[in-house]
């Protein structure tokens, strides 16, 4: 049995691409998009028909040709949440506009919007996550729509912080990312590489997990953003994976061993304090965080420029 194989025995594991070639090959069983995937992959030619249909649509609707533009890009992105629900049988994540990332109302309204888009098409709500960033405003954005029905994936998370605010808005699933975590502690210390089992990203996750089973909450953890297949390795076990189809062809490739290294039962054993959150506790840890402060700024900046290319390349059609 291969390592994949082996990974999806304890470990529910996730396409991170829009592709969908990669998705029919590797089989996960849910899907993640984020802007800068989405911009890749429509720039692909066998993707071209999902851009002209979703930009003869946004053309249709009313207002500005900036208002049609935003209507272009919803209607994107639900285009290829379709595409890729009809390969994977569990569900798609489509994230919001990084531009709302401190917006509550505004994020609540966008999410409203999408999951329409989607119900339009025959898709029930149940199939896909809304991908918010973990800041505070979209935290309480998401605490509003889980109570609607409307399920949550709480991502650009680096802190813990973050993790223990969206455990208790009850949010379906955050995405703590592991690699640009390690990025900043390369950049920050100056060393060239960690040990896999001391990977300063993998250590960040397997707090968060037992910190979660520890007091019985149901939000899903999905460690994402990998920059290597130690880091996948130390946290086999954790409930969800999202897997870039470079790795997932690394795994379905080594047939060695791949023990489990994360379980609910062992995280009963810690010595873990609880923590009362609210947002004046939120806002001074992420205070005392540099790395988590500095990468969530960061991956909203990152994640807004590549909306703005994408919102360009659609420019090109009308």
């Amino acid at each position: 049995m291969n390592k994949l194989d082996q990974l999806k025995k304890v470990t529910t594991v996730v396409a991170d691409t829009g592709d969908f070639n990669s998705i029919l090959q590797y089989k996960p069983t849910d899907a993640t998009t984020n802007p800068t995937l989405l911009l890749a992959v429509a720039q692909k030619e066998e993707y071209r028909h999902l851009v002209q249909e979703a930009v003869a649509w946004g053309k249709k609707q009313a207002g500005s040709e900036k208002e049609q533009i935003e209507h272009i890009l919803d209607k994107l992105s639900v285009n290829f949440g379709i595409e890729i629900l009809k390969i994977v049988p569990g569900r798609v994540s489509t994230e919001l506009d990084a531009h709302l990332s401190f917006d509550r109302d505004s994020s609540v309204e966008k999410a409203r919007h999408l999951i329409d888009l989607y119900a339009a098409e025959g898709i029930a709500k149940e199939r896909i996550l809304i991908k918010i960033a973990s800041t505070w405003e979209g935290i309480k954005a998401a605490e509003i729509l889980e109570k609607e029905g409307i399920h949550c994936n709480l991502t650009l998370l680096f802190g813990f912080a973050q993790a223990v605010a969206c455990a208790d808005a009850n949010v379906t699933l955050i995405s703590p990312f592991v690699g640009r975590i390690l990025d900043w502690y390369k950049k920050s210390t100056g060393k060239e590489s960690y040990p896999p089992e001391e990977d300063p990203g993998v250590l960040s996750v397997k707090r968060i997990y037992h910190y979660y089973k520890k007091f019985g909450y149901k939000t899903i953890i999905m460690g994402a953003s990998f920059r290597n297949m130690g880091e996948i390795e130390q946290l086999a076990g954790c409930d969800y994976l999202t897997i870039s189809p470079k790795f997932l062809e690394d795994f379905r490739n080594d047939e060695g061993s791949l023990p489990q290294k994360l379980s609910a039962e062992e995280s009963q054993s810690f010595d873990i304090e609880k923590v009362t959150m609210d947002e004046k506790t939120y806002r001074w840890m992420m205070n005392e965080d540099a790395m988590a402060t500095e990468k969530l700024a960061e991956g909203i900046r990152n994640f807004s420029r590549d909306l703005e290319k994408l919102e360009n390349y659609v420019k090109t059609f009308m």
